[in-house]
């Protein structure tokens, strides 16, 4: 029976142990050197970090010294100032003194407005005066009803808003002139302008009329044709002969002018629209005397030179004569009185304004307004 062979060891694995042995001792070397480098690094970020807070610490600490310095110089400031401040009683009689001064400003206002107050009402009341002289001015040289009214109107008002019972009879007055205009007869003058304007238009087309003969041979002519017989006798031819040179008019007396041309018409036109510009300036101006003149002298010159069977001079001498008896003057009130109210008034109140005060009166408000001063200064 063959024995088996057992295979004798390699003499190779012991050095293979070895070199396994020396790289886990190099791995552990390399492992263990990280983590020394790891623990530097962090103990050197420790560091920094460390120098930066004591930088930190040491900058707020610089801060703090700074703020306590500031601190220290504000309160030094503060110390002086409050060094500087008067004391309780100087404080307790500057307060007086404020009082004081705060009462007398108070007063002077007072007086203020009241001067002020007077300086309009004086203001507004010289306004009314010169209207009323104005309306007197206005009835005097133009007799102008309306113009006159509104500035007595005007006047009025000035004093009811003056709202004084010293101011009734002044205000009476006023009323009664007022209505005086108003019950005043108010004639047109200017539509009786604008009238005579239109006159005169037509003067420039008013034209003289020609006279003329109804018949060719008047009464001759008529007696040769009476008879109706065919063949005229002997005597009804030498009628008709004769009234070619003879002419019989039974109406003699009637008036014939003559036909005017030329330079005469113009001067004749000129004449009429003269007169009838002169009637407009009375009419305008409330004179009656020269209106009703003119009106007279342009129916002379329509009666002289024109011939009454014309339509236009027939029509323009109808339109003279109706207008000649429109009324033109005006009898205005008397403002005099209201005039002398309102300047009565004004003088009343001037001469109260300048009356010395009373005694009693400067020492109340000079008690008034001490108490105010004392009761400010409690507050």
């Amino acid at each position: 029976m063959d024995t088996p062979v057992t295979p004798e060891p390699s003499a190779k694995e012991p050095a293979a142990r070895g070199n396994g042995l020396a790289l886990l001792a190099l791995l552990i070397a390399v492992a263990g050197a990280g983590a020394g480098g790891w623990g530097l690094w962090q103990l050197h970020g420790m560091d920094a970090r460390a120098q930066q807070q004591l930088s930190q610490l040491q900058e707020a600490r610089t801060e703090a010294q700074n703020a306590a310095q500031s601190l220290a110089q504000v309160g030094r400031t503060l110390q002086s100032r409050m060094d500087q401040l008067p004391g309780v009683d100087d404080l307790e009689s500057r307060r007086l003194l404020l009082t004081q001064l705060q009462g007398g400003q108070q007063l002077l206002s007072q007086r203020l407005e009241t001067v002020l107050g007077a300086s309009r009402q004086d203001w507004r009341l010289a306004e009314a005066e010169h209207l009323l002289r104005l309306a007197s001015l206005r009835l005097s040289a133009l007799q102008d009803i309306n113009s006159a009214s509104a500035l007595v109107s005007a006047a009025a008002e000035i004093l009811q808003e003056q709202d004084d019972p010293a101011a009734f009879t002044a205000r009476e007055q006023l009323a009664k002139s007022l209505q005086a205009l108003r019950s005043t007869h108010n004639p047109d003058r200017t539509g009786l302008f604008l009238q005579l304007g239109a006159l005169r238009e037509q003067v420039a087309q008013l034209n003289a009329q020609a006279p003329s003969f109804s018949g060719e041979g008047g009464v001759l002519s008529e007696l040769a044709a009476a008879d109706g017989a065919l063949e005229p006798a002997w005597w009804q031819r030498g009628l008709q002969t004769l009234s070619e040179y003879f002419r019989l008019d039974f109406n003699a007396d009637r008036n014939i002018r003559p036909m005017l041309a030329g330079q005469s018409l113009t001067q004749v036109r000129l004449a009429l629209s003269l007169a009838l510009e002169q009637a407009q300036w009375g009419a305008l101006h409330g004179q009656s005397d020269v209106y009703r003149q003119a009106l007279q002298q342009a129916r002379e010159v329509l009666d002289a030179h024109f011939d009454l069977d014309n339509p236009n001079s027939r029509a323009l001498r109808a339109r003279v004569d109706e207008l000649a008896e429109q009324p033109i003057a005006v009898t205005p009130p008397d403002l005099s009185p209201a005039l002398n109210a309102v300047q009565a008034y004004m003088q009343a109140k001037q001469d109260a304004r300048l009356q010395p005060p009373s005694e009693t009166k400067p020492a109340a408000t000079a008690d008034g307004a001490a108490a105010a001063a004392s009761q400010e200064a409690r507050q």
